[in-house]
């Protein structure tokens, strides 16, 4: 037991040590200068967030069966990594996690159509603002002789894109409105397509675009009460950045809204033309093959750490030694008990603060562990479910405690907990498409990728589950073919 105890108090001392290390005081911090355009410069890259899904802002256009993220905020962020002399890097997410990585160093600024509103102030830096959009609603064209103006959806329910602006000048001036908060504008035109809502939020050059394109949609002046910053646009930095921001306000002056709003709103009508004029899903095939690739590489690493660990928790609750046994419950109860989508981001993000953790490693991370938890159980449940009688045979034989556990338990254990365990291997396939709320390339995430490129809400849905339907229930007739053999050897 002693020797236990050291072991554990020369962990934590490690663990402490290194993460004092990652939480050290930046160089900026130390000297009394900053440096975010020093540490930009120094990796030879400027990282930008973006949710393209919001023309002509940014969004995704289909070029030879590859996605790539075209429009005016990825022009703007083209020529600021020019300007500085560096190589531009586009990474994908959801809006309402783009101020998160910004926090957590995952990138170098957003450009996203943000707007620099006095609350988002107080946690990031903003660049000057480069356009100037206004707030527009988008309706179904059927409905357009019942609403003229935010007033007009009076108890009435709308859609925004989650943690924008527009949600909450629809929460706020809006009365009695029930606003629904979506990641993606593909989604909400979905929901208003479907009258899940009677409207969307959006601003005003984002709404034309998909009005233009769409003959089903129309659109009205909100007519909103625009308080400072919510009706400008600006690039967001970490609070702090002010070396970065002066050197992109140099490349910002040089912007002007006449050319934006000339080349812009044009080109993204005609880039979301292109994009619909083949809407197959064969023609995007590509797209849903990459992210079966992504969720297989996932579900077979995750399995793998999975089980490994998963047999070490199991043994650490089955252990007779009070301290081994309390931090194997303490793991698996905390893991059981919070959500998989918690834990990605907790990985992903707060880890990220001390350690910067790309994205599928972070999600193959949060997977394996959380998988590991669920396996531990089914293990311990097995492993209890073989009489004692059996390990008492074996131990009077001459058997060895680890011979007995070897040679008598888990191979008798495994028979009862393979359907278990096989159902854990199956929903590891399904959970795994969690991970695309931080960028993981999965088929979620293409499935997403496809409805924005599309326009399209549901047959992208559709392929979707049937390719989940084909993976899983492939899946599930190989493990029943090793179950019925392991009772047939019985």
């Amino acid at each position: 037991m002693k020797k236990i105890m050291s072991w554990l108090m020369l962990v934590v001392t490690l663990s402490v040590a290194l993460l004092g290390g990652f939480a050290q005081p930046s160089h900026a911090a130390t000297t009394g200068t900053e440096d975010s355009l020093a540490r930009v410069k120094a990796k030879g890259t400027l990282v930008m967030g973006t949710s393209p899904d919001y023309p002509p802002y940014e969004f995704l256009v289909n070029r030879g069966g590859k996605e790539r993220v075209v429009g005016m905020d990825v022009d703007i962020a083209k020529k600021i990594a020019k300007d500085l002399g560096v190589k531009l890097v586009i990474k994908q997410m959801d809006f309402d996690s783009l101020l998160v990585a910004l926090e957590t160093n995952k990138v170098d600024m957003v450009i996203s159509g943000m707007s620099p509103t006095p609350a988002r102030k107080k946690s990031v830096d903003f660049s000057k603002v480069y356009y100037k959009g206004g707030q527009s609603i988008i309706i179904n064209k059927a409905d357009k002789g019942l609403y003229k103006d935010k007033d007009s959806f009076e108890n009435k329910s709308l859609g925004a894109q989650t943690g924008s602006i527009q949600y909450n000048l629809g929460k706020k001036q809006i009365k009695g409105s029930k606003m629904k908060g979506l990641a993606k504008i593909s989604d909400l035109i979905l929901a208003l397509k479907s009258h899940k809502a009677e409207g969307v939020i959006m601003e005003t050059p984002s709404a034309q675009a998909y009005v233009d394109n769409d003959p089903d949609l129309a659109m009205i002046n909100g007519k909103f009460d625009l308080g400072s910053g919510e009706n400008d646009t600006a690039i967001g930095f970490k609070k702090g950045s002010t070396s970065l921001v002066n050197a992109v306000n140099k490349s910002v002056d040089e912007i002007t809204q006449k050319k934006l709003t000339k080349t812009y709103l044009k080109d993204a009508g005609t880039y979301m033309k292109t994009n619909t004029h083949n809407t197959s899903m064969w023609h995007y095939s590509g797209y849903f093959l990459k992210g079966v690739e992504y969720t297989l590489l996932i579900t077979i690493i995750s399995v793998f750490f999975g089980i490994l660990l998963g047999i070490l928790f199991a043994l650490m609750r089955l252990s007779k030694m009070k301290l081994v046994h309390a931090l194997g419950v303490v793991y698996i109860e905390f893991v059981r008990g919070t959500p998989l989508m918690i834990q990605v981001m907790f990985v992903y993000f707060g880890i990220g603060l001390f350690i910067n953790i790309p994205a599928l490693i972070a999600g193959i991370i949060a997977v394996s562990l959380n998988s590991a938890a669920y396996v531990a159980e089914i293990i311990r449940g097995g492993i209890n479910s073989v009489a004692k009688g059996q390990t008492e045979a074996a131990r009077s034989l001459g058997l060895s405690q680890r011979q007995t556990f070897q040679s008598v338990v888990f191979p008798q254990a495994l028979k009862n907990i393979w359907p278990a365990l096989g159902n854990e291997f199956v929903s590891l396939i399904k959970e795994s498409s969690i991970v695309s709320i931080i960028g993981v390339t999965d088929l979620i995430y293409q499935l997403k990728a496809v409805q924005t490129a599309t326009y399209k809400g549901v047959i992208p849905i559709v392929v979707a589950m049937i390719i989940y339907f084909i993976l899983t229930f492939s899946l599930s007739k190989v493990l029943n073919h090793y179950e019925r053999k392991m009772k047939h050897d019985a």
